[in-house]
């Protein structure tokens, strides 16, 4: 057996008969082999088509995870089984017995890990698990054991393994008043606490008059960086307003002032009445599985039609947005910050954009930073989009400067970016 073990190490995803080559083994005798090897091997596909792979083990998990998915009516349906292979490799086989192949952790495997501010204590409040502090410092083994013993409320719709699954079945959201959003905001400067959501702004989830939100939240400090982040947090808004305006799909928010604090909430895309959830990927991920790393919106999305895992609708609606994002400003147009659907196995749709706004102006840390925004010309790639999210930004920056919850400052900045955009459009020749 020690044999066959060693050789689905060095060869992963050998078929049968190759391996029974490789063996000297008859046939009937391989099948004993494997049979006897037990959970060292797992079976991929059915028929001809099968392949063999030597499993790896984690500690309180095992060599394979249950995963589970809850629908948007709150129903839990068995999703699949997620199969821990040799150097780092994955086999997912769905409920319906067909299966996909991943060299490393499928993508809505990664998706799920605590991320950005609401992340950076998971270790903390799970000392049990013996974590490394940081989640970028965890190897995938770490991560996997993380979703699968306290991943009850990770973005998407999906649980992994049977632990988090029983402390979902028994949790159930808590409705909150806003006017406990000052309090909330307090206790998540000392601990962050729900759900692991990307973002380093400070921020809470909440679930309020029957959606689930993303609340961010601005200090009561009128000067520096916590004023820019007042504001920055209408612009937001009212960015969301623009682009549900000019038809795109767009997280509905609203802001308030509670407290001395100013806060957003973001209704999130993955989350359906109390219970309900939906699938969601990053482009990030999308691009780690089908296409590699490194490419900004417009090109990820030609990537991601080219190898049919997206429509030509969807990745037009893609470079009008970051047409439109390069326009008012939004220098934070990372993989991270645009996310997907899954329209079925393989195949993704655009969600609800969120986090759009001019982030050229964003503090860093407690200082402001001079920046200058510089608006730029169509591309060959962006020029048939060009012109309409041009006219929406040129719409979006005279808004903001007539926003009278704005600082007098801060609309001197919009009113500058408003003139550079307009006098844009009117010297490239594209309408």
């Amino acid at each position: 057996m020690s044999e066959l073990l060693s050789l689905l190490v060095q060869q992963p995803r050998i078929q049968a008969g190759e391996l029974a080559r490789r063996l000297a083994v008859s046939q009937p005798t391989l099948s004993r082999l494997i049979a006897k090897a037990g959970a060292h091997v797992c079976r991929m596909g059915k028929g001809r088509a099968t392949r063999y792979a030597h499993t790896r083990s984690v500690a309180g998990l095992g060599t394979r995870v249950p995963v589970h998915g809850v629908d948007e009516a709150g129903h839990i349906h068995r999703h699949g089984e997620l199969h821990l292979l040799a150097n780092g490799q994955h086999w997912f086989e769905h409920a319906d017995g067909t299966g996909e192949f991943f060299a490393g952790l499928p993508p809505f495997v990664a998706e799920m890990g605590p991320q950005g501010y609401l992340g950076q204590d998971f270790s903390r409040r799970h000392p049990d698990l013996e974590l490394p502090s940081r989640p970028l410092d965890w190897s995938a083994d770490q991560l996997l054991l993380a979703l699968a013993r306290r991943g009850e409320d990770c973005t998407g719709q999906l649980i992994l393994g049977g632990e988090s699954l029983s402390r979902w079945l028994a949790s159930a959201p808590l409705p909150v008043d806003p006017e406990r959003y000052s309090e909330l905001a307090r206790s998540s400067l000392g601990v962050s606490t729900g759900a692991a959501v990307g973002g380093t702004q400070p921020k809470f989830t909440a679930f309020v008059d029957g959606r689930h939100v993303l609340v961010k939240f601005a200090d009561t400090d009128r000067g520096g960086a916590a004023s820019r982040w007042r504001d920055l947090l209408i612009c937001e808004h009212l960015a969301l307003e623009t682009l549900r305006a000019s038809g795109h799909l767009a997280s509905r928010s609203r802001w308030m002032d509670i407290g001395g604090r100013r806060f957003l909430e973001v209704e999130r895309c993955d989350r359906v009445g109390d219970r309900g959830r939906r699938p969601l990927l990053s482009l990030r991920a999308l691009t780690h599985a089908y296409v590699g790393p490194g490419r900004d919106w417009t090109e990820a999305s030609r990537q991601l039609v080219a190898a049919q895992r997206l429509s030509d609708a969807d990745a037009r609606a893609v470079r009008w947005l970051d047409t439109f994002g390069q326009l008012i400003g939004n220098t934070d147009r990372h993989p991270g910050n645009l996310s997907f659907h899954v329209e079925s196995p393989g195949r993704f749709r655009l969600a609800p954009v969120y986090d759009m706004l001019p982030m050229v102006f964003a503090p860093v840390g407690a200082s402001l930073v001079k920046r200058d925004f510089e608006p730029l010309p169509p591309s060959a790639a962006t020029l048939d989009v060009w012109a309409e999210a041009g006219r929406q930004a040129l719409a979006y920056w005279t808004r903001l400067t007539r926003t009278p919850e704005l600082s007098a400052g801060f609309k001197e900045r919009c009113a500058r970016s408003r003139d550079a955009v307009e006098f844009l459009l009117a010297r490239v020749p594209v309408r």
